[in-house]
């Protein structure tokens, strides 16, 4: 039998085909996806997925950004129209381009492209003085004309850069962040999720589910968390759960054996306060969380129901976890539109401060009744 070359580059071709059509599948269920995720879950390497997102994003069906890509904005296809000369150049400083923050430069970029800007993107930390630094660097190597930007804003450091770049001379907006009363910063603008309501939104699916006993694991070292304890309690409150004794736990900085030592006293507070649901922040966490319960012999949702917050990684759970999910690339094209709007307008603009609202997204991790009644949690050891 003779043999066709045609065939294997033809078979070859056929199985990028199909990789490409599955990573628009996960793209089109979670709207982002990150490189190493899809690699491992598709068993191939890191570069091939790599050069699948290069071959979808020059299609025009994906958008890029560090570490994978996301579906593109309506107007990703308006942008390919403009002019190259920009009219005006804007800094952004985020605190990661690995996690959440993708997202908002993706939505920043899209909407800088239609109003013909120009967007200049550093990465810095949570850390006020290496903010100040990523933005000092920009403002002296790039002649920007307005600036977003994410801070750490806690502590004396923190107050002293709001009070900083609340006396630049160049419209500042805050992504993801509002400046404190004791911070009188009457010249910033910001756009931020208002995460008290997601949280809220959280506790009353699981309220609705059958849950009378429902706590919170969060993370203090992030700036999201104060607002999800916020919201959870307010929820607690108006649903006429006795916030005194509900279980409020804080992950900060629990790792590896630490970190498994931290969930067994969790899920020892939940079983003594017959706890059978929990809000945790972040979905990494939450991920980690109910992988802990289930070695442990737990059911989820039905022995402990969980929802996650932020949804960057809550879809890899098992089972796939219930998440809040911010309107990451919204905050983004929001935060454009209020520089190009006070860029265009000038002093006579009144100050905006705009807040988005989240979704909730219900997975398997919290849907159905619990399986018990309160107080019969499994014990942990």
């Amino acid at each position: 039998m003779s043999h066709d070359p045609s065939a294997g580059a033809e078979g070859k071709s056929l199985f990028s085909l199909q990789r490409r059509e599955r990573l628009m599948e996960e793209l089109r269920a979670h709207g982002a996806i990150t490189v190493r995720d899809i690699a491992a879950r598709f068993g191939v390497s890191e570069l091939t997925i790599r050069r699948d997102v290069n071959t979808l994003a020059d299609e025009g069906l994906v958008s890029r950004v560090h570490g994978g890509a996301t579906l593109p904005s309506p107007l990703d296809r308006t942008a390919a129209v403009r002019p190259a000369n920009h009219s005006y150049s804007i800094g952004m400083v985020v605190p990661s381009l690995d996690y959440y923050w993708p997202q908002v430069i993706s939505g920043a970029r899209a909407e800088a492209e239609v109003q013909n800007l120009r967007i200049l993107v550093r990465g810095s930390a949570y850390d006020a003085a290496d903010n100040r630094r990523q933005v000092q660097a920009l403002l002296d190597t790039q002649n920007i004309d307005g600036l977003i930007v994410a801070p750490d804003m806690g502590g004396e450091h923190g107050q002293e850069l709001l009070r900083w770049l609340n006396a630049l001379p160049i419209p500042v907006v805050l992504a993801e962040r509002r400046s404190p009363p004791e911070v009188p910063a009457h010249r910033l603008e910001w756009v931020a999720t208002d995460h008290a309501f997601g949280a809220g939104m959280a506790v009353r699916h699981l309220w609705q589910e059958g849950h009378r006993r429902i706590g919170c694991l969060t993370d203090s070292s992030s700036p999201t968390s104060p607002h999800v304890v916020r919201g959870w309690q307010q929820a607690l409150t108006a649903l006429k759960i006795p916030v005194q004794g509900a279980v409020l736990e804080d992950s900060v900085k629990q790792v590896n054996g630490d970190r498994a030592q931290h969930f067994d006293q969790v899920l020892a507070l939940c079983s003594a306060t017959g706890t059978t649901a929990i809000l945790v922040h972040s979905d990494t966490q939450a991920v980690a969380f109910v992988q802990h319960c289930v070695d442990r012999g737990l059911a989820v949702p039905g022995d402990i129901a969980v929802v996650g917050y932020d949804d960057e990684v809550a879809y890899l759970g098992e089972p796939a976890i219930s998440a809040v999910r911010p309107p990451k690339q919204y905050v983004g094209k929001v935060a454009v539109q209020l520089v190009a709007a006070r860029l265009a307008e000038g002093r006579m603009r009144p100050v905006h401060r705009v807040e988005l609202n989240p979704d909730l997204i219900l997975r398997d991790s919290s849907v159905g009744a619990p399986r018990a009644a309160a107080g019969a949690l499994l014990d942990s050891p």
